[in-house]
């Protein structure tokens, strides 16, 4: 099988999560039959909040520009990044190097078609719809993002979910967030930002969603066993 590199670190916790679930996706007999991942978990990245929503962080392109070559050097032969966000840097990425780039808004946006969703609703920081890194994918696909009136208690999960809050009262909150979107006309969820990930059981049991880190799990797993 072929080795993956995966940029991570934004979150810590979120990136130990794909790795867990590529291990889970997989019927594995022995140490072998598993994905091999090259892991840069790098929390030092520059927070993509301060440098696309308060306009006052250093630019993290350099920084994921600088991983994607040294998992290149390591021996990665594609790479992935579990952050929504950080895809407005993907050019950065790919620029660095000749790798393929799995690109997790990509793939979500395919799945999210595949399941027969129209109006998506967007369970992510408010960076993705400053910078419209689904914008491009989505319309490709005929979908629509729906997003709350005010995304600034969803950024308020993220970031306590990047402090280490309790989740009983953060699923609460994101269970609340996730039914004004339905009661605006969404009629699929989707978690775009991998720290929600954490906390998607705290979901609607009878609403139709779908984790953007799971698609990335998905092209992983297929890339790597082609």
């Amino acid at each position: 099988m072929k080795p993956v590199g995966i940029l991570g670190g934004m979150g810590p916790e979120a990136t130990i999560l794909l790795m867990q679930k590529c291990l889970d996706a997989v019927p594995a007999h022995d140490d072998a039959d598993h994905i091999p991942l090259i892991v840069h978990q790098n929390p030092q990245v520059p927070s993509r909040i301060k440098a696309l929503i308060d306009g006052t962080g250093d630019d993290p392109g350099p920084v994921l520009a600088s991983m994607a070559y040294g998992l290149h050097i390591a021996g990665a032969t594609a790479l992935a990044m579990p952050c929504n966000t950080a895809h407005h840097y993907a050019d950065a990425i790919k620029d660095a190097t000749d790798l393929p780039f799995l690109n997790m808004l990509e793939l979500t946006a395919e799945t999210l078609s595949d399941a027969g969703a129209h109006r998506v609703g967007m369970l992510a920081s408010p960076a993705t719809r400053l910078t419209g890194v689904f914008d491009t994918p989505f319309a490709a696909r005929g979908l629509t993002p729906v997003n709350v009136p005010d995304d600034g208690a969803i950024l308020d999960i993220i970031r306590a979910v990047k402090a280490g809050a309790s989740q009983a009262a953060l699923k609460a909150n994101l269970a609340q967030q996730a039914h004004i979107l339905l009661d605006q006309g969404a009629d699929h969820l989707l978690v775009a930002c991998t720290e929600l990930s954490l906390i998607t059981d705290a979901l609607p049991a009878d609403a139709p969603w779908t984790d953007s880190l799971d698609c990335l799990v998905d092209g992983i797993i297929r890339f790597a066993r082609a």
